[in-house]
Parts: structure tokens; C-alpha cells; sequence
């Protein structure tokens, strides 16, 4: 025999149902019909019924009442037992009658609905210190007496949630819902968001959200966006912000994200900072700046992105290459050459033909700029001057060797004689007594004219 579960096995079973039903949102259920009222979808046909029997020869009349100045009145439609209406519209919903003369037979109600789409929310807090706001998109147009409500409450908490009803915003297409936040509530704990859209063709209850006040933290964009040129820098731009009007700097402050473009080019450059001054400006260009914010600690999520604000770099008013001015530097010619535009002043008269100046065709041969012969004078001059200074340098040191050269020869040729001693005799000098024979025609020379060739 099975034993029956423990009280600790119950009262746990009992906590999962209570911790369910505190998180299960409320039923979302379309609004009731009553016995009279036929519901008609919209774009679809419809046929209404008087009854189920007529006399033959009864003349069965149809009438759709409407509202004027002067009051309800009835419009005659057709004549017959059924009523065909095509395509229907909101506009064909009404109380419709048949009758036979002054006899009414049926009264109803037509009511021309769909079923509301399914919401898909997202909230949001404009700062800390403002009330949480939950929407989502609508592709169509809600029906007439369609009802949107969101509960929220503390998640695993049992208690009742509260209740806001939504407005529909028609210019921008959505449910807004605004959360009301007390004071000193702690914006860590979660909040389950609940949501549920129905009006008489049905009911959707949109996915349970759980949020966190500062998880949805999400600041307005930036504004009084403007790009600067700064005077004689051709590639720079100062981008300059004010926070929104919404977030108070005084409390919290924000960090903020600057992307740029040139607006020949496809993609933005981001640069997340507190100020920006573009270095990297394409000259001559326009150059399209959007800026957004996020929280300075993280938290939520980044703004959406200012409004585009232009700018174009500074550009020297005498560079006729600028694409700034009011005419281009260079125009095709028709044989396919390239001729200069010039303004009109620099002629001294008047532009009769509204070409915007007169044209000069450009010369096949280039036109040398001054600083290539100054470059190249000063280049040759150096090179020369160069050249000499080697050629005397060498000069100097063959004169010098030359001289060495002659000095060391005559001191050779010399014969030292100390003081005090005799000059020497032949019999001193054997050598020089016995002169080897030598070729006719050669001179011999005796100490005799040695001595006397040194003296």
C-alpha cells in the first residue's frame, strides 16, 4: 500500500502552484458579442438574413442606420430577404433592419473587426529619475474598439499586479504604455510585464517581459548637433552636443558614441567619446555627423542616433581646386583635352554666354614650376662648388708630397761631416781610389769633384 506524501512533499507542490500563479499573467480574452451582433472581417463579403420564411408577396426592405446632425436616420440599401455586402470596411459596421412597409422584421448589429495582432513589447527609461514606458509596433491599424492593457508586478512575488491602459499613437503606429516607478524603488529587483490586446473579433496576450529598471535604461538622442570647420585646417571638423532635455547632468552623466562620413562614402567611422574634433576630414567634402548616448556606468542600452548634422572642412577661398567654389578647376574639351576655368573678374569683362567664365585650353607641354629650377639651380650650384673644393684639396696634397719628395732627395746627396775632423783622402777611401772600368762616354767623378760638386 503507497504511502501518502509527506507535508514537506505537499507544502512544496503548494509553493510551485502559488510561485506560478503570482507569475502567470491575467487571461486575455476578447470582449463579448451580444445575440444580435454579426461579426464581419475586414475585406471580406458578408450576407445578412431577415428571415427564415417571407410571404411570397411580401416586399421585404433593407436599412442601415446612420448619424447626421439632425440625428439617427434610416438609409434605404435594397430590397429582398438577404443583404449582400461586399469587401467590407470599419464604415459598414452599424445597425442594420428589414422590413415589410412599416413593419419591422429583424434588427441587428454588424460589426466589421480583426483580430489584433500579437504584441511583441520593449520598454524603455528616459533616465533614472523618470517612468518606465513599454510599446510595441502595429503593421495595421487597430480596430475600432480595440483595448490594450499591461500589468506589472514583482517577479516570484504574490501580489496584484498593476494595471495601465495603452493608447494607440496613429502618426507613429504604436501602443504606448506608461509604468508608473515609486520612489526609492530598487532598480536591481525584476519586473514581470504583462500585455494583452483584444477587441471583439478576438484577444493576444503578448511573451511575459522581464525587466529591471535599470536594464531598460535607454536616454533620448543628443541634440543641437553642429560640425565646425576650424580656420586654416583643411582636414578637420569640431563636432560640438547638448545633452537632452531629458537627463539632468547634475546626477548622472552620459558617454557618447560620434559616427562620421564623407558623403561619397558608404559607411561611417564610431568613435565613443566626450568630445570629438575629426582629424581625418576629406577636403572639400561634406561630411554627414550623428551622435547618440548611453549611460556613463553601462547601464541599458545606447540612444537612438541624433539627427544628421553637416559640416564641410575649411577650404582656402584662392585654391581654385576647391569644389567649394562656383566653378571647377578643369573642364573636358572637345578633343578630349582638359582646359582651365577661370572667373569672370580676372578678364575684366562680363560673361556673355553664361558659361560661368571664359575657358583656356591648357598647352601640351607642362609649365614648370619655379621651385623646380630653384631646386635644381641651388642642386647644380652645390655639386660644382663641391668639385672645385675637391680638385684644390688634391692640388694641395700632390704639392705637398712634391715637396717632401725634392727636400728628402737633396738631404740623400750630402755627405754630414763632423766638426773638428779632416776631410777625408783617397787612401781614407778605397772604394773611391780604384774607379770600376765603365763604358765609353760614361764621367768619372773623383772625391776631388764629389767635394767640389758639394761645395
Amino acid at each position: 500500500m503507497a504511502r501518502p506524501p509527506g507535508p514537506l512533499l505537499l507544502l512544496f507542490f503548494l509553493l510551485c502552484l502559488l510561485l506560478y500563479l503570482a507569475a502567470a499573467g491575467r487571461p486575455c480574452v476578447p470582449a463579448g458579442l451580444s445575440q444580435d451582433t454579426i461579426l464581419g472581417r475586414l475585406g471580406a463579403n458578408i450576407t445578412l438574413t431577415c428571415q427564415d420564411e417571407v410571404p411570397a408577396n411580401a416586399t421585404v426592405l433593407w436599412q442601415v442606420e446612420e448619424q447626421g446632425p439632425a440625428g439617427a436616420w434610416g438609409r434605404q440599401l435594397a430590397e429582398g430577404n438577404t443583404l449582400l455586402l461586399r469587401q467590407l470596411r470599419y464604415k459598414d459596421s452599424g445597425h442594420y433592419s428589414c422590413s415589410v412597409g412599416s413593419h419591422m422584421l429583424r434588427s441587428l448589429r454588424l460589426l466589421v473587426a480583426e483580430p489584433p495582432e500579437t504584441p511583441q513589447v520593449s520598454c524603455y527609461r528616459r533616465s533614472h529619475d523618470k517612468d518606465v514606458l513599454c510599446e510595441w509596433p502595429q503593421q495595421k491599424k487597430p480596430s475600432p474598439g480595440t483595448r490594450a492593457m499591461l500589468w506589472v508586478k514583482r517577479r516570484f512575488v504574490a501580489e496584484n499586479a498593476t494595471e495601465q491602459q495603452c493608447r494607440y499613437f496613429s502618426k507613429a503606429r504604436k501602443f504606448v504604455c506608461q509604468v508608473m516607478v515609486p520612489p526609492g524603488t530598487d532598480e536591481t529587483k525584476h519586473l514581470v510585464v504583462s500585455t494583452c490586446v483584444s477587441n471583439s473579433a478576438g484577444g493576444s496576450a503578448g511573451r511575459d517581459k522581464i525587466i529591471t529598471l535599470s536594464s531598460v535604461l535607454k536616454p533620448d538622442p543628443p541634440v543641437n548637433v553642429t560640425v565646425e570647420a576650424l580656420e586654416k585646417a583643411p582636414q578637420r571638423l569640431q563636432v560640438n552636443w547638448s545633452y537632452p532635455s531629458s537627463w539632468d547632468p547634475r546626477f548622472y552623466w552620459l558617454h557618447f558614441q560620434v559616427r562620421y562620413r564623407p558623403e561619397p562614402a558608404p559607411t561611417f567611422v564610431e568613435v565613443t567619446t566626450t568630445w570629438l574634433d575629426i582629424r581625418d576630414a576629406w577636403r572639400g567634402m561634406r561630411h554627414v555627423v550623428q551622435v547618440r548616448a548611453k549611460d556613463e556606468f553601462g547601464h541599458g542600452t545606447w540612444s537612438e542616433w541624433s539627427q544628421e548634422a553637416v559640416g564641410t572642412p575649411w577650404t582656402d577661398p584662392l585654391d581654385l581646386t576647391s569644389e567649394t567654389e562656383p566653378f571647377s578647376s578643369q573642364v573636358p574639351m572637345e578633343d578630349g583635352t582638359y582646359g582651365v576655368t577661370l572667373p569672370p573678374m580676372l578678364f575684366g569683362e562680363d560673361d556673355t554666354n553664361g558659361a560661368g567664365g571664359s575657358v583656356m585650353e591648357s598647352s601640351v607641354h607642362p609649365v614648370a614650376s619655379p621651385y623646380a629650377f630653384l631646386v635644381t639651380g641651388g642642386s647644380l650650384l652645390l655639386g660644382i662648388a663641391l668639385f672645385v673644393g675637391i680638385v684644390v684639396r688634391y692640388r694641395q696634397m700632390w704639392w705637398t708630397s712634391g715637396q717632401e719628395m725634392t727636400k728628402a732627395e737633396s738631404e740623400g746627396q750630402h755627405m754630414l761631416v763632423p766638426l773638428g775632423l779632416p776631410p777625408p783622402t783617397l787612401s781614407d777611401t778605397p772604394l773611391l781610389s780604384q774607379p770600376a772600368p765603365s763604358a765609353p762616354g760614361m764621367l768619372h767623378m773623383t772625391h776631388k769633384d764629389y767635394s767640389s760638386s758639394g761645395q
